[in-house]
């Protein structure tokens, strides 16, 4: 696999562990995607996107 590709593969995997983190944090604030079905499936998720997010950084700098 090229650099190139690797390095759109982490940034795709960084922004959709983003968009689950911020959906996450609506739905914890607001009630508003999911109307606050469960608090602990998004403290869940928010963790796992905190994961995802900081192991595609590390991923990341070591392919620079």
């Amino acid at each position: 696999m090229s650099p190139t590709m690797a390095k759109r593969l982490i940034i795709g995997s960084m922004a959709a562990a983003g968009i689950v983190a911020l959906l996450s944090i609506l739905d914890l604030a607001l009630s508003i995607p999911f109307s606050g079905f469960s608090m602990a499936m998004d403290i869940l998720f928010l963790c796992s996107a905190a994961i995802i997010m900081y192991l595609g950084w590390d991923s990341y700098k070591e392919l620079r």
